[in-house]
């Protein structure tokens, strides 16, 4: 089992930045790759970038050059760097883990309100 735990949503205006942060813990040793997904009201589940074991990262173009994706292995937690908000960003923003055996893991949700 691995239970993930976000933290440092908000509210900001456009333009502005904010972090937020995944810590991982339980059995992370069986954890292949790490994403963000962002669900808007009414709309689907969307994935936002992920980062994997061997620290490759991937990103949705709607987010390329803007967000970043990084993780500190001491504390056992990924970030998601976001800049340059849009309020088209707006949307409760998901930590995810997958394990080696394809299993996965969610984080609560965190609120990312971005007013223009």
């Amino acid at each position: 089992q691995v239970q993930l735990v976000e933290s440092g949503g908000g509210l900001v205006q456009a333009g502005g930045s904010l972090r937020l942060s995944c810590a991982a813990s339980g059995s992370i040793f069986s954890i292949k790759a790490m994403g963000w997904y962002r669900q808007a009201p009414g709309k689907q589940r969307d994935v936002v970038g992920s980062i994997t074991s061997g620290d490759s990262t991937s990103y949705a173009d709607s987010v390329k050059g803007r967000f970043t994706i990084s993780r500190d292995n001491a504390k056992n937690t990924v970030y998601l760097q976001m800049n340059s908000l849009k309020p088209e960003d707006t949307a409760v923003y998901y930590c995810n883990a997958v394990t080696g055996r394809g299993n996965q893991y969610w984080g609560q949700g965190a609120q990312v309100t971005v007013s223009s």
